[in-house]
């Protein structure tokens, strides 16, 4: 393999049929993808006890299934990490316990006692995180006064008011306003088993650290102090009542169908227990659809069985979509045709969701994520929805196009970056409040989603300022060593692709020093084997540099479309990178891969893309074989 000289051709003719007849057998009857997507033991830890809270009667051989699901999870620690082999994390083991002795297991069980020693190691269940002690004091194993006060009243403050919800990232809205009706009524989980965990705390251990790690010292001291004020403040039963009741109807505009309030879970779970302290039947349209929206995340296998936090299609179909139209294969190009079909009425052209409240003067136009969430479309699958439909030759003028490229230059930040679901979500100093402790509140611009919309004005020709300004920040974004931070992907070497791409169709040249130093980098960093791989460690906030990690079919893929996009289609680590993927490829034609390379909240929540390790493989083989052909064109490489 080391071997290989400059300019030397791999043939992967073979690869790539095989992975685009294995993803073509993967297309729904209505022409979309969508793929798993896997978080923690979080999500499903509290699904069982959702279930519980409501004291509805529980499905016994689903709730089997998920307690295989956790067990198998488990790691070598005693605990349940955030990722596949990744460190103890005291919220999760706190929540997938809490479930299993919910479920039936014995705490005398090695699983249970190994989870159990680890917790006390560490201070007891009350050093979990604030969303945890939350859900602890709904269940009465901690007390309020453990949790940071998050008064209703929250809702009814002006925009200019420097804590407001406006200016917080769209899932935390969307998990917050229910969540602060829950904290103002403090109901108890009916928990008909009459399950708790007492034997998790540790005599006379106080609550949680004062502040985190990312949090500043004084602001934290000053919201501190705020909130032991807030704990003692008497509100106007009137006002409370008033809150309460927006925050009610914040919710049911916002309800979406089947597909969830922010069509992600802890918020579809949170409204779910509001309408329940509400006084609201199960029976109720506006409850029962809610409760629907979670069912719908689960995945239930012969023998296990989890759920998930929310659903991709959007993203899986316009990724798959790039995959099969690079594929250069006809049958492929004609499912990728199908898939933009069922792409074209998803686009959210009549709703102006809470992204308008910074940017009132822009017309809607964006795609979301999951199925539908038309207050929260966002900027990255807006990007790559655009340009597969503009690379399947639908007319630029036409009102697909027009408006999600209208949408994306609307939404740009001041700093010539882009966030991925508002902008100039900047506030920072948010972050040091004392709910905020997992340092995932605000939604600023970032190099991935950046990269993907200066790829997509590229493609679409005269950009302009917005192109201009967008480059400017990739330039001013990039690390020392040459790499960018990714922050919807694991990470540096996403970001690095996602940057690359992005510049190059934009028409930054091999020889520019910008490209040269992120190829450099990417080169640098390639694994024995030839692949690629980084851990989500390397999301820590004292990280000083790339640290070797197994390598990953879907980060090799990454590497390898970044290096072709910085014009080193002839170096010999692509070749290596290419016989990697055809060395790992399995006997269905596809890939597939444990660690988590998936970005949700870094350093708080990880995903696991199960699309990521199958076409993203055939995405970069494919454009392997059509450069050395000499049949690509720059303008793809937005992407």
């Amino acid at each position: 393999m080391n071997q290989l000289n400059p300019g030397d051709f791999i043939d992967v003719e073979g690869a790539v049929s095989a992975a685009t007849d294995a993803i073509l057998a993967q297309q729904k009857p209505d022409g979309h993808w969508v793929y798993e997507l896997e978080a923690d033991a979080t999500i499903p830890a509290e699904y069982v006890l959702l279930v519980h809270y409501l004291a509805e009667t529980p499905n016994l051989e689903l709730e089997r299934k998920i307690g295989v699901y956790l067990r198998r999870i488990q790691g070598a620690h005693g605990g349940w990490p955030l990722y596949h082999e990744g460190a103890f994390d005291i919220s999760a083991t706190v929540k997938a316990y809490f479930a299993l002795k919910m479920i039936g297991d014995d705490i005398g069980a090695p699983h249970m006692v190994r989870a159990r020693e680890a917790i006390h190691a560490r201070g007891g269940a009350i050093k979990a995180n604030v969303f945890t002690r939350i859900l602890l004091c709904l269940y009465g194993e901690a007390s309020w006064n453990d949790v940071p006060t998050v008064p209703p009243e929250l809702i009814l403050l002006p925009r200019w008011f420097p804590v407001h919800l406006s200016k917080m990232s769209y899932w935390a809205r969307t998990v917050i306003v229910p969540l602060l009706v829950l904290c103002a009524m403090k109901p108890l989980a009916r928990n008909p088993r009459g399950i708790h965990i007492a034997e998790l705390f540790v005599p006379g251990v106080g609550a949680a650290n004062p502040r985190a790690p990312h949090q500043n010292r004084y602001w934290s001291a000053f919201f501190g102090v705020l909130d032991r004020v807030l704990k003692v403040v008497p509100w106007p039963r009137g006002l409370r009542a008033k809150a309460i009741e927006r925050c009610r109807a914040w919710t049911a505009e916002r309800l979406n169908g089947e597909d969830g309030l922010g069509a992600i879970y802890p918020a579809m779970a949170n409204s779910v227990m509001m309408y329940d302290v509400l006084g609201y039947p199960p029976a109720h349209p506006d409850r029962a659809i809610a409760r629907l929206s979670v069912e719908k995340l689960l995945v239930v296998k012969d023998e296990e069985a989890y759920c998930q936090p929310c659903v991709s299609p959007v993203w899986d179909t316009a990724l798959v979509a790039h995959a099969l139209f690079e594929s250069r294969d006809e049958r492929a190009h004609a499912a990728a045709l199908r898939g933009l079909d069922w792409l074209k009425p998803l686009q959210v052209l009549d709703v102006k969701g809470d992204w308008a409240e910074e940017k009132p003067q822009v017309r809607p136009g964006g795609w979301a994520f999951q199925y539908r969430n038309d207050y929260y479309p966002d900027l990255d699958d807006t990007a790559v929805v655009v340009m597969a439909m503009d690379r399947a030759g639908m007319a630029r003028d036409g009102v697909a196009i027009a408006r999600g490229r209208e949408w994306v230059e609307g939404l740009q930040s001041r700093d010539g970056g882009w966030g991925a679901f508002d902008a100039d979500n900047s506030y920072y100093y948010l972050n040091n409040i004392p709910f905020a402790d997992h340092g995932a509140l605000l939604d600023p611009p970032t190099e991935d989603v950046s990269g993907r919309c200066v790829g997509m004005l590229a493609q679409l020709g005269e950009g302009g300022k917005p192109l201009a300004d967008g480059i400017a920040y990739l330039r001013k974004t990039q690390r020392e060593d040459g790499s960018w931070w990714g922050r919807w992907g694991v990470n540096y070497i996403y970001g690095t692709w996602s940057a690359l791409a992005g510049l190059n169709g934009a028409g930054l040249t091999p020889d520019d020093a910008t490209m040269k130093k992120g190829a450099d980098w990417l080169v640098a960093i390639q694994n024995t084997d030839g692949g690629w791989g980084e851990n989500c460690d390397s999301y820590r906030l004292d990280y000083k540099g790339y640290q070797p990690a197994p390598s990953t079919a879907s980060q090799t893929a990454w590497a390898l479309l970044g290096l072709m996009a910085a014009g080193e289609v002839d170096h010999p680590a692509v070749a290596r990178g290419v016989n990697y993927l055809k060395a790992t490829q399995e006997t269905d034609g596809l890939w597939s891969q444990a660690h988590y390379t998936g970005g949700g909240f870094p350093r708080v929540f990880y995903l696991n893309y199960h699309g990521y390790p199958k076409f993203f493989p055939l995405w970069a083989l494919a454009r392997y074989r059509n450069l050395k052909a000499g049949n690509s064109r720059r303008v793809e490489f937005g992407l």
